[in-house]
């Protein structure tokens, strides 16, 4: 796929996570990753589907709706232990989306 077809193909759905994350994170849901890294320089967008996961870190946990790649399309931190559970189990009644508990490619 052509990098500026893939690109905006890519920003699209990230703008969607982002949408959905921030309604259960008050508006600070940030865009994260939106073309998959490939090692033969075809360029493809991250894909459609959501999973969420959470990342550990020392200020707190983040949040991280990616696709079945770990490819991290939007992310919000930092959040308390309790905060996490909450907004997770709220995500995952209201939107049905799984775990997912792979390796995440996050922006650095």
């Amino acid at each position: 796929m052509q990098y500026f077809l893939a690109l905006k193909q890519g920003e699209k759905r990230v703008k969607i996570s982002q949408d959905l994350l921030n309604m259960y994170v008050e508006g600070k849901a940030m865009p994260a990753i939106a073309l998959k890294d490939t090692k033969d320089n075809n360029w493809n967008p991250v894909g459609e589907e959501n999973l969420i996961a959470t990342v550990k870190e020392q200020n707190g946990n983040m949040i991280v709706l990616c696709d079945k790649d770990g490819m991290a399309k939007t992310i919000a931190q930092w959040f308390t232990e309790e905060q996490t559970k909450e907004i997770l189990s709220k995500i995952k009644n209201d939107l049905n989306l799984s775990q997912y508990d792979g390796k995440l490619f996050l922006p650095i």
